[in-house]
C-alpha cells in the first residue's frame, strides 16, 4: 500500500512543477505528516525530492528527474479510455485504476502538454442519468464488470417477473442507459445474445473458465438494434389524436422523439381550425393517458373510445375545479 502511494507521489511531482504538503495530502488521502515521512523515504531511496520552505514552498523534483515507472497496466489502459465517464468508473470499481493511468500519462508528457488533462476535464463532462432520478449503482456491478474484463463465465441469478432464474452467461459488455446498467451476454447452451438489467441480479459468481469471445461481436451495434426492437415491441397500441400547432411542437416532449416523428408522418392536411390528425403508437392506454395529458387542450383524443372517455372525464373534473 505504501509503495503504491510513494510511486503515485513521484508521478504527481513529475507531472507538476511543485506541490504543497496540503495538496499532496489531499491527492493521496493521507495526513501532511505522512507526506513529510514519505518525502524523506523517497529521498533516502535516491529520488531527489526537495522541500522548499516558506509560505509559497512545497515539494518538487530536482534536476529534471524522470521516473521510468510510467508503463500502463491492462486495467489502467482500459480505464483510461473510460475516463470521460467518472461516475461509471466509480460504480464499476475502476476509479483508482483510471487515476493512476492519468497520472502516468501526465508524467510521460512534455511539460508544455501537462495541462492537457485539466483542459479536457474543464471542457467535457458526461452526466449519464436523467434529471430528477436517483439511480444507485447495482451492488453486483463491480463483480459483473470484473467478469466482463476477464472474459469469465458467470453463474447469475436474476428476478424475472415473480420467479428467480439461474443461468450460466458469457458476459460480453456493459451498457449504461439513462442511469441504468445493462449486461449484454451470450447464453452458452443456445449461443443467443440477451440483455439483462444488472439491478435485477441477486447473485453473480464468476468461474475460473474463460470463454472464447466472438471478435466480430459489435457491442454498440448490438445495443442499438436491441434498443430499437425493445422500443417497437412495447408500442402495441395506437391512439388517433388531433393536434393544434402548439401540440405538434410539444409532442416530442410528451413522448419519445422517434415515435413523435413517426406519428407526424401520418398527418394529413390541417383542418379549418389549423389542427392535424395523427396516429400515435403507444404502449397502452394508461401510458398514452399520462403522456397526452401533458398537452392539455392542444391535443384532442379521437380514438380509442375508452381513452377519449377518460380525457372527457378529466376535462370535466378540471373545469369544475376552475369554476
Amino acid at each position: 500500500m505504501r509503495a503504491a502511494r510513494l510511486i503515485k507521489m513521484v508521478l504527481l511531482l513529475q507531472a507538476r512543477p511543485s506541490m504543497t504538503a496540503a495538496e499532496l495530502a489531499a491527492e493521496l488521502e493521507v495526513s501532511e505528516r505522512t507526506i513529510t515521512r514519505d518525502a524523506q523515504a523517497l529521498s533516502e531511496a535516491g529520488v531527489p525530492v526537495y522541500a522548499d520552505r516558506g509560505r509559497t514552498g512545497g515539494y518538487r523534483l530536482i534536476g529534471g528527474y524522470r521516473t521510468r515507472l510510467t508503463g500502463l497496466g491492462r486495467s489502467e489502459a482500459e480505464a483510461l479510455f473510460l475516463s470521460g465517464v467518472p461516475g461509471a468508473l466509480r460504480e464499476m470499481g475502476l476509479a483508482d485504476a483510471a487515476s493512476a493511468a492519468r497520472l502516468k500519462v501526465s508524467a510521460a508528457l512534455m511539460p508544455s502538454l501537462r495541462d492537457a488533462s485539466q483542459n479536457a476535464s474543464q471542457r467535457f463532462h458526461l452526466d449519464a442519468p436523467g434529471w430528477f432520478r436517483e439511480t444507485p449503482a447495482p451492488e453486483l456491478l463491480p463483480a459483473v464488470a470484473d467478469a466482463v474484463w476477464d472474459d469469465r463465465r458467470v453463474t447469475a441469478r436474476y428476478c424475472r417477473q415473480d420467479t428467480e432464474v439461474e443461468r450460466e452467461l458469457e458476459p460480453y459488455g456493459l451498457v449504461l442507459k439513462a442511469g441504468v446498467w445493462y449486461l449484454c451476454a451470450r447464453v452458452p447452451e443456445s449461443g443467443v445474445y440477451r440483455v439483462y438489467r444488472i439491478d435485477r441480479f441477486t447473485a453473480v459468481v464468476a468461474g475460473e473458465e474463460r470463454f472464447a469471445r466472438d471478435e466480430e461481436f459489435d457491442l454498440p451495434g448490438f445495443w442499438e438494434e436491441r434498443a430499437e426492437q425493445f422500443a417497437r415491441a412495447i408500442l402495441r397500441s395506437e391512439a388517433v389524436v388531433r393536434l393544434s400547432e402548439a401540440g405538434v411542437r410539444q409532442l416530442p416532449y410528451a413522448t419519445d422523439r422517434a415515435v413523435a416523428r413517426e406519428a407526424m408522418g401520418t398527418a394529413g392536411e390541417p383542418d379549418a381550425a389549423g389542427r392535424v390528425t395523427v396516429t400515435l403508437p403507444v404502449e397502452n392506454e394508461d401510458v398514452a393517458y399520462a403522456q397526452l395529458l401533458s398537452l392539455g387542450p392542444e391535443a384532442e383524443v379521437l380514438e380509442p373510445p375508452g381513452l377519449r372517455a377518460r380525457f372527457a372525464e378529466a376535462a370535466a373534473r378540471a373545469a369544475a375545479l376552475y369554476r
